[in-house]
């Protein structure tokens, strides 16, 4: 067990101090947290946690270690994690590593034995903070300055970090899609439709289920311009996951709007928001945001309550939405906008994360929908309201 002290600095003056692991460094991010209690490799390598320091509210952390299938990006995308407890053994048949290690071989910094309820508390009523992690010795004043000089999030576009350099076909054998979780899925589908998936911080899973599902994806840089994407001819269009403020990301309105009414779109996550955007909304930014995977959604079209996997900061703002935009689900602790549908045009978009790994699996039928709605748009009946009914 370390003796060294790390601290944890939060904008409002709050330190929290704790013991060092991971890597030894030093990193600002807006202070958030997690109140999954598995998932932790999939949360640490989420693009939509950049710039963030990430907190998990389970108490014991790292207890089935860390393997090369569980990831949804090639490395770890948080500023710095912080625990109540490490365990420094990886007791899991499907374990590679410890996540001590993981950490430190990808320079990220954590901190354990940190009181996280009282954290969370902190976060919940005085909303997500700028803060400081360092794994060096440092005086609290130093460390709150460093966070209060810190970049914040609002206005920050953290899209053009995680998206890719260039443009690449996923998964054209099925293999990455055909073994995952330490188990080999039945055959995959041939694939029917092409579909083009803009980048803003995808995650492999998402690619995983649209593989699963028949379709042959293409995956773009996020400011591809949209007559690049006509011209490889796609069935269809989706609008991935992503870090950082929604409004700051104004290269991808145009190109969205363009796309709009010529192809079918399907968004998720900062990809409904950008939608929204695109649409003439407005989004704002949330007082903790939800980050987990028990968030209650209402399906309005249906009267179904569906849990549901969520990690945004921005919320789409339900008054500045046009006429010709439905509002399809909503989140039952809060009311914010959980889903929307073109009234005209075959485009629509959920907040939350139907590919949910680990999670629920109650938003899958949002993957089947996309392949109905290529097909219809095939048979030259692409009319959107036909798949928003009872049915769900």
């Amino acid at each position: 067990m370390s003796k060294l002290t790390a601290i944890l600095a939060l904008e409002d003056g709050t330190v929290f101090r704790g013991r060092p692991f991971g890597a030894l460094a030093q990193r600002a991010g807006e202070a958030v947290f997690n109140t999954s209690m598995t998932g932790y490799q999939e949360i640490l390598t989420d693009p939509s946690y950049r710039g963030q320091i990430v907190a998990m509210t389970y108490p014991l952390i790292g207890n089935y270690g860390v393997n090369p299938e569980d990831v949804e990006s090639q490395r770890p995308q948080v500023e710095g994690f912080v625990i109540r407890e490490l365990s420094r053994v990886a007791s899991n048949w499907r374990a590679q590593g410890r996540l001590e290690d993981y950490l430190a071989a990808h320079g990220v910094p954590g901190i354990e034995g940190v009181d996280t309820r009282a954290l969370t508390r902190r976060l919940r009523v005085g909303g997500a903070m700028k803060a400081f992690l360092s794994t060096e010795e440092m005086d609290d004043q130093e460390a709150i300055a460093r966070a209060r000089a810190s970049r914040g999030m609002v206005g920050a576009d953290y899209v053009q970090e995680a998206t890719c350099a260039e443009a690449y076909q996923w998964d054209p054998e099925g293999v990455a899609s055909r073994q995952w979780s330490g188990r080999e899925l039945p055959s995959l589908p041939a694939p029917r439709f092409r579909v083009v998936a803009f980048d803003y911080g995808i995650k492999l899973n998402i690619l995983r289920r649209m593989r699963q599902r028949g379709l042959d994806v293409t995956v773009v840089p996020a400011a591809t311009p949209a007559a690049e994407v006509l011209r490889r001819r796609p069935d269809g269009v989706f609008l991935s996951n992503g870090p950082g403020d929604p409004a700051a990301c104004t290269y991808t309105f145009p190109i969205i709007a363009e796309l709009l009414g010529r192809l079918p779109l399907f968004g998720i996550c900062l990809g409904h928001q950008l939608l929204s955007l695109a649409l003439g909304g407005k989004t704002f930014k949330l007082k903790f945001g939800h980050r987990g995977a028990n968030q209650p959604v209402l399906n309005t079209q249906t009267g179904k309550v569906e849990i549901t996997s969520q990690n945004h900061g921005f919320a789409v703002v339900p008054d500045s939405l046009p006429p010709e935009v439905e509002i399809t689900h909503v989140n039952l602790n809060d009311r914010t906008v959980e889903g929307l549908r073109h009234r005209a045009y075959p485009a629509y978009s959920v907040q939350y994360h139907p590919e949910a790994s680990p999670g629920p699996h109650d938003a899958d039928y949002l993957f089947a929908r996309f392949v109905a709605l290529l097909e219809r748009a095939g048979e030259g009946g692409a009319d959107p309201a036909a798949l928003f009914g009872r049915s769900g």
